[in-house]
């Protein structure tokens, strides 16, 4: 893989909250990257670091009381924590996009779409009025909102979940971005409305040639949307391969823990897998390996030693003392 098919790597990153209670390890020395193109999926339970990572890569993390502390964001080859806040402006909505979780609370609700949707275009494109009002006119169509010449001028609340979210998406390519960061994109969504708003942003991904971080918990659709998947544990990325071997060949005791709890049409299961126990506190998080109190082949070795990254096979990683 050569570098210019790399659009973001992250590199040892660590991310950190200082609160009364203690400091909490939130995102504990992890890497990945993001090819040109790409959907990485980034999945775990809740609490495992999957939102504070997303938001450390666009330093929206709340000073205080949570703080970068160490590693690299490289976005085509540069360190975004280095930039000032003017250049972090700029490529926040420009480059790279995010689509938040739920897009009620992302909606200021005294302000029409319009407002809200011009502003980025008018923020970062260099357009008079009524091409902005044009251009965010075609975006709404491009994201399947009829009538959107009369629907630009009403306020969110007039919206249903699905359209608000594809008014978001709008919002989030509508100055053509690199990246677009997806952090639960469809957990408020009913499954009917989830599958249009997956197929269209499957649509948008192919013609627009756009990377995706989708971040969810939900394996069946990161089975829909993901290139690659990256699973995350404890503030850990855990294991990392493409998509159809992480779900025909897992190595990490936790990535397998996770899949053993889909149910399966092929197979007959008297009952679902169960992880027992709960994610862990990272402000004492276990010694050795985080997963280890949960994990049903663990030993004293997982115990007392941080595992090692293991290359298990091409492009598949696993941070485990007994991959396989």
């Amino acid at each position: 893989m050569s570098d210019s098919e790399i659009l973001l790597e992250v590199k040892n990153l660590k991310t950190q909250f200082f609160t009364e209670d203690g400091v909490v390890k939130a995102v504990d020395d992890i890497s990945f990257y993001i090819r040109r193109g790409e959907v990485l999926g980034l999945v775990g339970e809740s609490g495992c670091g999957k939102t504070v990572s997303s938001l450390s890569l666009l330093r929206l993390v709340p000073d205080p009381p949570g703080k970068i502390v160490g590693g690299q964001i490289l976005f085509q080859g540069k360190d975004m924590l280095e930039k000032n806040d003017d250049e972090m402006r700029h490529i926040r909505g420009n480059e790279i996009s995010m689509i938040f979780q739920d897009p009620m609370s992302s909606l200021n609700p005294v302000f029409t779409v319009k407002n809200q949707l011009l502003e980025n275009i008018k923020l970062h494109q260099d357009v008079t009025a009524e091409e902005a009002l044009q251009k965010g006119i075609e975006m709404l169509e491009l994201v399947g909102i009829p009538e959107a010449d009369r629907r630009i001028h009403d306020y969110p609340h007039l919206f249903s979940g699905g359209m608000r979210q594809r008014v978001m998406i709008a919002m989030a390519l509508s100055c053509n971005p690199s990246m677009v960061i997806a952090d639960e994109p469809t957990t408020a969504l009913d499954v009917t409305i989830q599958a249009q708003v997956l197929d269209l942003m499957r649509d948008l991904r192919e013609d627009l040639n756009m990377a995706i971080l989708y971040i969810t918990h939900n394996l069946g659709v990161i089975a829909e949307m993901a290139d690659r998947i990256a699973v995350m544990y404890a503030g850990n990325i855990v294991e990392t391969a493409d998509a159809v071997t992480i779900f025909k060949n897992p190595h990490h005791p936790y990535t397998k823990a996770l899949l053993s709890s889909i149910p399966r049409m092929d197979k007959k299961l008297d009952r679902l897998g169960v992880i027992k126990g709960t994610v862990p506190n990272l402000i004492t998080p276990p010694t050795g390996c985080r997963f280890h109190p949960r994990c049903p082949i663990a030993t004293e070795k997982c115990s007392r030693e941080v595992p090692p990254l293991v290359e298990t096979e091409p492009e598949h990683f696993a941070l485990c003392h007994y991959p396989g």
